[in-house]
């Protein structure tokens, strides 16, 4: 098993089936798993906003038995702001915990992080870059509602230049046999190369769309994602953004589901969300049995 998840290149294939057996174990039986983390403490640090992502995590560290320490805006509220270095934090967490569970606004904090610790360390989101475990949370959704990942094909749209959910999922897509990738964006938030390069080196086709309407109406799955204004250079940027409703839908297939990561703002309408075809809940739902998987298999084990 891995020592850290710093990117979705941690996860190979067979750990990834094993994670999505055990997250089938767990929610088919969750009692049995109540006790097997009795003893462990695991941190979760957050230096950017969350909803889904740390309170999934402390929701499954606390179904599992483990007790919590926790920041929730430690960009403000921790020694961070006395000058204290990203190191220096994470030495001396990992004293404290079995694993820590960090969300960091710098590209490289992850992987700082984890050559500091002596505990495992989990990417809860790292800048622009990645985050695995909301990669690992869609690809188990992906599965359970397609029966298997292999010959899937997936529409990415939104904002995939700053998406870091989008940037793993690709990675754990390369993983699968046969799957295919259809790139709609943002003008000007594109795809950034080395992820075309990293899906071209894997043998996974990427096909780029100008439009919806080149999206093909049998895909297997829609993944939407919202422009990351916080995140864009300049902010006055003026942006058109497709917003998938239940005109857009008409044109899919029966078997096309829609995903999105959340949160959403505009881009997905709610008329969608009593379409049987959208996901986005279950989703989310997901997230804390497929990281109470990870937990188990990481200090559990």
């Amino acid at each position: 098993m891995i020592k850290h998840l710093v990117s979705a290149e941690d996860l190979d294939r067979d750990i990834l089936e094993k994670l999505f057996d055990t997250t089938d174990s767990i929610k088919n039986n969750p009692k049995e798993y109540g006790a097997c983390l009795d003893g462990k403490i695991v941190a979760t640090i957050f230096f950017e906003p969350s909803t889904r992502t740390r309170l999934s995590f402390e929701a499954a560290a606390l179904r599992l038995g483990a007790r919590l320490i926790s920041t929730e805006n430690a960009r403000d509220n921790s020694s961070g702001t006395k000058g204290e270095s990203l190191e220096d934090t994470v030495t001396i967490l990992a004293g404290y915990a079995d694993a820590i569970v960090m969300r960091h606004y710098e590209d490289d904090s992850a992987m700082r992080a984890a050559k500091a610790s002596l505990v495992p360390v989990i990417n809860a989101g790292s800048g622009r870059q990645e985050h695995p475990t909301q990669a690992i949370l869609d690809l188990y959704t992906l599965r359970e509602c397609k029966g298997t990942i292999d010959g899937v094909s997936v529409a990415i749209m939104g904002d995939l230049l700053h998406g870091r959910t989008t940037h793993s999922l690709i990675k754990l897509l390369a993983r699968y046999k046969n799957t295919k990738v259809y790139g709609y964006s943002v003008k000007g938030l594109g795809l950034p190369e080395g992820y075309t390069r990293f899906l071209a080196k894997a043998g996974v086709e990427y096909i780029v769309c100008k439009s919806f309407d080149e999206i093909p109406c049998n895909v297997g799955a829609i993944y939407q994602t919202r422009v990351q204004r916080e995140r864009l250079a300049d902010k006055s940027m003026s942006i058109d953004e497709f917003r998938i409703d239940a005109k857009a839908m008409s044109r899919m297939s029966k078997n096309t589901i829609v995903m999105h990561p959340l949160p959403r703002v505009d881009e997905i309408s709610v008329d969608v969300d009593s379409d049987d075809r959208s996901v986005f809940f279950r989703q989310a739902h997901n997230g804390m049995y497929t990281r109470m998987a990870l937990l188990k298999m990481m200090i559990g084990e």
